[in-house]
């Protein structure tokens, strides 16, 4: 190492256990970070301050303004950059000694091997299940330790995967669930404070795993709960079968434009507004609660909540919104408007279009076109 990495890393050189050797064994080891977000943000910092030689952040999202309350390497002046992009340039200030590389695109089938093959581990920031998915499948064909972490409001796990002959993520959950089932962290919410903390934790895993120091979570996993500040870990076995992964897993996606038996289409806000312009029959309704629609309504709308849309109320349905118009369906972030797109779907509607980002999406694009 130069002086001056000596100097930066001076802390880790005089810790009784760690010393210079653990220190290259950082400087010679890589990173992929998949995903920038709370998670992402959290442990890159640590990944970058340790001294990781070399880290990749993907991710093909752009930074939005309800990001800041958790996305800690964002500001406001970062709205609509990339993500992984603004990543790398603000840790390569943190840490001039080590190589940031941003890929701003997504991680699919086609791509996830090749960018994972070289790479030493990764650690998993994504908020999706397919995603996880394959993230663990393409490890475990590569045979690479995966370092997870999730959120949920107010709790979050952590394990690692792959490492050892260890479990994988497919030994603790066996098949992916219906992502319509599962609420995002913009429909159920979740304290900005927990992805930190999370993240925080799969650094620290990450430099167990590359260092050998300690015992990294390995067939166990780490149960947090940030409203009582208690934690437990719990263990899991491995199944050999999970291990005999030959081929990447197809996403399961949600109901879109994609499928025509579907009769749903998922829409931008963009897609929105060009519609609006173009449709002077346009229906819009608004399925939120009262009092969220009293803060903030796309106008012209009508309002039926969630509650009201099952199929014993046709009747009064039908005489809110016609079947015969196409009819855009929104809530706060895209969740509740496609299930009353599925149940308006059972009583006779055809002409379906869900706003897939809610009004969360409609007021960062078009804050103008809103009524508050």
């Amino acid at each position: 190492m130069k002086k001056a990495e000596q100097e930066q890393y001076r802390r880790h050189l005089s810790l009784n256990g760690f010393g210079a050797e653990n220190q290259l064994k950082l400087k010679n080891a890589s990173v992929l970070v998949v995903g920038a977000g709370g998670l992402g943000c959290s442990a890159l910092q640590y990944l970058a301050s340790a001294g990781i030689g070399k880290i990749g952040i993907i991710d093909d999202d752009r930074v939005e303004i309800s990001n800041l309350q958790r996305q800690v390497l964002f500001n406001h002046a970062d709205q609509g950059c990339s993500k992984s992009e603004v990543a790398a340039r603000k840790l390569a200030k943190m840490n001039p000694f080590i190589e940031i590389q941003a890929f701003d695109y997504r991680l699919n089938k086609e791509n996830v091997l090749s960018l994972l093959k070289d790479f030493h581990l990764v650690i998993d920031g994504t908020d999706n299940f397919s995603s996880r998915y394959l993230i663990n499948d393409a490890c475990v064909m590569l045979d690479k330790p995966l370092i997870h972490g999730s959120i949920h409001q107010f709790e979050g796990m952590i394990s690692v995967f792959n490492f050892n002959s260890g479990p994988t993520y497919r030994c603790l959950f066996p098949e992916q669930p219906d992502p319509s089932s599962i609420p995002s962290c913009a429909e159920a919410g979740v304290l900005g404070v927990l992805p930190g903390v999370i993240g925080c934790w799969q650094a620290l895993e990450a430099i167990k795993v590359i260092t050998g120091l300690g015992e990294p979570l390995c067939g166990k996993i780490l149960l947090y709960n940030a409203l009582t500040q208690k934690s437990r870990t719990v263990s899991i076995k491995t199944i050999p079968e999970n291990r005999k992964i030959k081929e990447l897993p197809d996403p399961i996606v949600n109901c879109q434009n994609t499928n025509p038996k579907c009769g749903i289409t998922d829409i931008s806000e963009h897609d929105l507004n060009r519609m609006m312009l173009e449709d002077k029959d346009l229906q819009i309704l608004d399925v939120r609660e009262d009092w969220e629609r009293q803060e903030v309504l796309i106008c012209p709308s009508t309002h039926l909540p969630l509650g009201y849309i099952v199929e014993e109320n046709k009747e009064m349905i039908l005489k809110s919104v016609n079947p015969a118009e196409n009819l855009v369906v929104y809530c706060k972030a895209g969740i509740r408007s496609k299930m009353a797109c599925q149940t308006l779907q059972k009583v006779g509607f055809s002409k379906l279009f869900n706003l897939s980002n809610g009004m969360d999406g409609w007021m960062d694009e078009f804050p103008e076109l809103t009524n508050q």
